[in-house]
């Protein structure tokens, strides 16, 4: 086998209907686009639009709201906290805060606050100062021999509103 004999296999690609060329092309005249009217011609959006009645999205009730005081933590497993530790990344001496676990790559960001989850295994004695854990991330920090104690969440900057 040669690379000039490499091909992809039949019916891989799809060599797309040139449009508008000429009547004896199959796709003449119209271009596929039926005749007359706004949709046959180019730059038209009317998604929503139901030929002046009331559209669907506006007459269907709204529901829920989008609390704007919510913290916005980020959430961590204690698996992901042994393997930090296993690879030399995280000091089980120190006390694990949010700084730590940002400094150590465990997490990208603090937003808000840490919250310990309890998914995997902890095998080292540490201290927790999050903003909070789980029941039973508690349960398994705390059988291990460490110890979680809740802070409150970060400061974060003011929030500046942009004029337009």
């Amino acid at each position: 086998m040669r690379l000039n004999e490499i091909a992809d296999k039949e019916g891989a690609r799809y060599t797309s209907k040139r449009v508008g060329r000429g009547i004896g092309s199959g796709k003449g005249k119209t271009c596929g686009r039926g005749v007359k009217g706004q949709k046959s011609r180019s730059g038209v959006a009317i998604k929503g639009f139901e030929g002046g009645q009331m559209p669907i999205h506006m007459r269907l009730p709204k529901r829920g709201f989008n609390n704007i005081f919510a913290k916005k933590t980020t959430g961590v497993n204690v698996g992901r906290i042994q393997e930090a530790i296993d690879a030399k990344k995280l000091d089980a001496k120190t006390t694990v805060t949010a700084a730590t676990l940002v400094e150590a790559g465990v997490i990208r960001r603090e937003l808000d606050g840490v919250r310990i989850l309890g998914n995997g295994e902890l095998k080292a004695k540490l201290n927790f100062e999050v903003y909070g854990a789980s029941a039973g991330a508690t349960a398994l920090i705390e059988k291990a021999g460490g110890s979680v104690k809740i802070t409150k969440p970060a400061k974060r900057g003011p929030r500046v509103k942009v004029e337009k």
